[in-house]
């Protein structure tokens, strides 16, 4: 990442929106969420959750920022 704009590469920046989740990590999350509608969670399952939505988040943002600067990068071109 450039110091001065924020923009990645765009090798950097495809390799982050071609980045996803296990899909065991995915299912795990599906079944912690389901115990959060029933009610039915443990203090170490909604900490677990919390992490998951966390790097959930992380990765959305991360992508988005990836997205800007190609669309930055082929404007500039």
């Amino acid at each position: 990442m450039a110091a001065d704009n924020g923009a990645w590469s765009p090798e950097a920046a495809r390799a982050i929106l071609a980045f996803k989740l296990a899909d065991a990590d995915l299912q795990r999350a599906d079944e912690l969420a389901a115990k959060a509608r029933s009610g039915s969670m443990t203090d170490e399952e909604r900490q677990n959750l919390e992490n998951y939505l966390r790097v959930g988040r992380l990765v959305e943002f991360m992508k988005a920022k990836a997205l800007l600067s190609l669309k930055s990068q082929d404007a500039a071109a």
